[in-house]
Parts: C-alpha cells; structure tokens; sequence
C-alpha cells in the first residue's frame, strides 16, 4: 500500500545513507560494498555541511532569499531523507550509511522494548545506552580507521549526547556556538588530507518549527544560512570540495489540519503507548488490539493520514530492511499524515500544539534534500 503523493526513500541509490559513502568513494576511500547510485566529484578534503530543515523543494521556491545555494541546485543530484524524515533518524542514517530499520532511530520518539516508556532521540535517556541502543560503527569512524581526518562541528552542548554517539562516533568534535568559530574550525579540520569534516546548523529548523517556512522569520533565516555557506565557500580553498544537504524539509501544518488526538477518544481505544510525533506516529497496541485500532483511525483520519499495521509499513521499505532487535520499536500501528495534516496529543506532547512547521512523514516537501556540490 502506498500513496500517489508520496516519495519513496531511495536507499542504496540516492538517499541521505549514501552520501558519505560517497564521500568515501571521493576521497579515494571507498568502503566495502557501499552504494554507488550518488557520485561525487574527487577531491583530498570534503566537508559536509547539513542544514537541518532545508528541503529541495522549499530551497527551489525561495531563490531570491539563498542566491547563493539556489545557483547550485541546477544540475545538482536530488536524494531522499528515510522514514520518518526527522532528525535523529536523518543524522544517524547519515551517519552510518544505513537505512533506520538497521541503525534503529526510528523516529523523534520510539518505545523501548519491553517498558511503557518511549526514548526521545533527541534529549536521549540516560538509562540508555547509545552504544548498545546503536551499536553499528559509524562512517566516520571506519574512514578515520582508514588514516582520514574526521571531525564533527557542532554546538557545545552536543558533545556526548546521546544522539551524538549514535551518529558520529569515532569523529573528532569541535564544540562551535557561532558561525565565526565553525569556519576557523573547518579551515583547520579540512586542511588534513584526506579530511572528512561534517558541519550541522539546526537554526533554520527551529525557525521553521516556531514560525512556519511561510514567514518572515524564515526567510531571513534562510538568507542567513546561505550567507554562511556562501561565506564558508570563499574561505577554503577550491580544492576543498563542500557539499551542502539536508535531513528532511518541512510542511506548515495549519489549525484546520490538526487532529488532538485526545479530543477523540475512540482514538485512545487500544492503544497503549502512542509515539513519533505529528506527522509520523508510532501506535504501540495489546496483543489483539491492532485490527481494531487500524479500523478506528483509519474512519476518523480518512484520506488525511495512511495507517498501516506494522508489518504492511515493512512490506512498504519504508524502514529499509528491518533488524530484529529494532522491530519492537517501531508501533504495531504507524501513521504516516498527507498533506499538511497532524495529528497531535495534547497529553503526552503538549509542546507540538506551539509549533507551526512540522516534519516526519513522505511528502515531497519533507522527503526531498539537495546534495549541492561547490
């Protein structure tokens, strides 16, 4: 089962797993059996710049506020985020060159096996461990067992997160708050030949989330973000290759699209535990309760939302190839919202109700990233 306006993650060809694969394959470090769909071209030093919330389709639409970007989408490759397209999974999938049903990140929130607790990819669980939670080594780690350079850029207050480790352990961090210390860094990680340095800017995301990408904030914020790129370019030296992506881009989900969850408690009726976030939920059900509960919402959402047992979502590849282990935490039930739909819980995830853009589920908008080479 799949819907027309949906996009399919392009995994193995031209999806975010296959990017550093690529750079890999660029720096004359290839890995063993890795993707060949995405071509980059050779050079000693890249650096991965991701811009987390950029979308093709929301860079296409505002060239006159990212000139600079926007030159660089015409003869550009297009790639895919995974399902869900949020974050978390996005950088781990990035990360370690797999698809989430192998790295585990399946989404914003997922229930740990076993308890009636979820795990926040984000803020993480101390309680839980990112070494056994994703225990797969990472790109960055293999190519710096291969004599690469590789280092991560981001802010301070990531340094040993959870989420961190999950996604870029074995890369040397640089803590960076401001655009001025990111570029110094860069320079002195990308001077090493060969170098792999990965750079992450989460502003225009939060713009978005607070805003909408149909505001001002946004725009400017863009504006913003493609000054630094462009800034970033001039910089380094031109045989230093950048590539500009992004983790997924972003849908406004406005007050006629939104479904509380908790204002229809049939919606409640076999459902246990209810996880991922507005635009890609994760219905954790009792044994039994899985036809009645896709039943129920798939009368209240309609056309809104695809709902799927777990298992039909698997047959979808959505997740890629499913490991045992990372089963269990994906919901016996998932919704996967159309067009510009939420369907938020004013109970558990009271905070959704203030946020204005949103991301997670397989829409254009939020499925397709650029992978622009300068």
């Amino acid at each position: 089962m799949t819907a027309d306006d949906f996009v399919a993650p392009a995994y193995g060809d031209h999806s975010l797993a296959d990017v550093l694969p690529a750079v890999a394959r660029a720096i004359g470090r290839p890995l063993e059996s890795s993707p060949e769909g995405l071509v980059l071209p050779e050079a000693g030093s890249y650096v991965v710049f991701l811009v987390d919330g950029l979308g093709r389709e929301l860079l296409a639409d505002h060239p006159e506020d990212a000139p600079f970007l926007a030159s660089l989408l015409a003869g550009s490759a297009l790639a895919t985020a995974g399902v869900p397209s949020t974050t978390a999974t996005s950088l781990t999938s990035l990360g370690t060159g797999m698809p989430p049903g192998g790295h585990g990140i399946v989404g914003f929130t997922a229930r740990i096996p076993g308890t009636d607790r979820l795990i926040n990819h984000l803020q993480w669980s101390k309680d839980v461990s990112s070494a056994e939670w994703q225990p797969h080594p990472t790109i960055f780690g293999r190519l710096a067992a291969q004599g690469v350079t590789t280092t991560a850029v981001n802010k301070r207050e990531f340094v040993g997160s959870g989420l961190t480790d999950a996604s870029s352990r074995g890369a040397g961090f640089v803590g960076a708050d401001r655009w001025g210390e990111r570029i110094v860094a860069v320079q002195a990680a990308s001077s090493q030949v060969p170098s792999l340095t990965y750079v992450y800017d989460g502003d225009l995301d939060w713009t978005g989330h607070r805003y909408g990408v149909d505001s001002a904030q946004w725009r400017t914020q863009l504006s913003m973000t493609d000054q630094a790129a462009e800034r970033l370019r001039e910089t380094l030296p031109a045989d230093v290759r950048i590539v500009v992506i992004a983790d997924h881009g972003m849908v406004d989900a406005d007050e006629a699209s939104r479904v509380d969850v908790d204002a229809l408690p049939e919606l409640r009726d076999g459902v246990a535990l209810l996880g991922g976030e507005a635009r890609f939920r994760h219905l954790y059900c009792p044994a039994g309760a899985v036809d009645s509960v896709v039943a129920t919402w798939r009368s209240v959402l309609g056309d809104r939302a695809l709902v799927l047992p777990r298992d039909e979502a698997f047959a979808t590849g959505w997740f890629g190839e499913v490991a045992p282990q990372v089963r269990p935490r994906i919901g016996d039930v998932v919704i996967a919202a159309r067009g510009t739909t939420a369907v938020l819980s004013s109970r558990d995830f009271p905070y959704e109700a203030r946020l204005v853009g949103m991301h997670g589920s397989l829409t254009p908008a939020e499925m397709l990233v650029p992978v622009l080479v300068s």
